[in-house]
């Protein structure tokens, strides 16, 4: 097929677009990097660079001081994110597959109290004292997947939106008169036929769970149980507290990467996510384009 000058010109220009808007995405990781190894005073002197005058990798090397720890927390953190994304995963659809059925009695009432639930919550405090008296979960792998995350109403109304408009009725009527009851619908029909919508909802919870660092500011004190995020914070309060100390003892900065090290500890955290994505790239597209195509 012969593309006309008109339609090579407008190829031309969304490619353009398109390489910007790459750049634009892609430079800012760059320059994260080239500044976590990038020698401190050079960093205070001269500000961010693409092209730093001095290189130094000592930001990484104070967090492999610490290396058994970080790997520790990344091991807890993989965890309450696998654990926590296949529960949220369950519970949605579980939630959300009664909700989709038109014949469900006070359909319209359960849907209006999940909604409800976006409006209002009970607030930190009582949140804060329901999960750790009466559930415990104080400095345990829990206290990462229970709260916050693991049951969302936006994610509930996403999956039953999808369940009501995509998957026929018809198709629970004829499992029905071959004798299927609705876990079986559930597990043989809602599940295989909702994978889009369900791996849309999980990469986002993953991503919520990955980054999360205020369950861990709430509910652990103890060091053995850091996530990633947790531990980095913690390590950017103990290097201004060092940094703080030396100071006032002294009158001069300890030799202590300050500013690098954000930028390490940024980076090590959004690696594994680096790694993983170019994987599922194509799930995020296609949850991006639910909706948008009817058929």
């Amino acid at each position: 097929m012969i593309m006309s000058k008109g339609r090579k010109a407008y190829q031309i220009v969304i490619n353009i677009i398109l390489l910007l808007v790459s750049l634009c995405m892609i430079l800012p990781l760059v320059l994260l990097f080239m500044s976590s190894i990038t020698d401190e005073n050079t960093l205070v002197a001269n500000g961010y660079s693409f092209f730093p005058a001095k290189l130094s990798t000592g930001a990484y090397q104070y967090i492999l001081q610490n290396s058994a720890t970080v790997f520790r927390a990344y091991g807890i953190t993989v965890l309450a994110t696998i654990i926590g994304t296949s529960l949220s995963i369950i519970l949605s659809s579980l939630m959300a597959f009664p909700l989709s059925l038109k014949d469900l009695p006070g359909r319209r009432i359960i849907t209006f109290y999940v909604f409800f639930t976006m409006l209002f919550s009970g607030g930190l405090v009582p949140s804060y004292i329901m999960w750790t008296t009466t559930f415990g979960i104080r400095n345990t792998i829990w206290a990462y997947i229970f709260p916050n995350f693991l049951l969302g109403a936006f994610n509930i109304i996403l999956v039953r939106t999808f369940f009501a408009t995509s998957i026929p009725a018809d198709i629970y009527e004829a499992a029905k008169i071959d004798g299927a009851g609705y876990m079986t619908i559930y597990w043989k029909i809602v599940l295989p036929l909702g994978k889009p919508i369900l791996v849309t909802i999980g990469l986002f919870t993953g991503l919520s769970y990955w980054n999360d660092w205020t369950n861990g500011l709430y509910y652990i004190n103890k060091s053995n149980m850091f996530s990633i995020q947790t531990l980095l914070n913690r390590m950017i309060q103990d290097i201004q507290a060092l940094a703080a100390q030396s100071t006032a003892n002294s009158g001069s900065l300890m030799q202590i990467p300050q500013v690098s090290i954000r930028m390490a500890i940024a980076f090590v955290a959004i690696l594994p996510i680096l790694v993983v994505y170019p994987f599922l790239q194509k799930y995020f597209a296609s949850g991006i384009m639910l909706g948008a195509v009817k058929g």
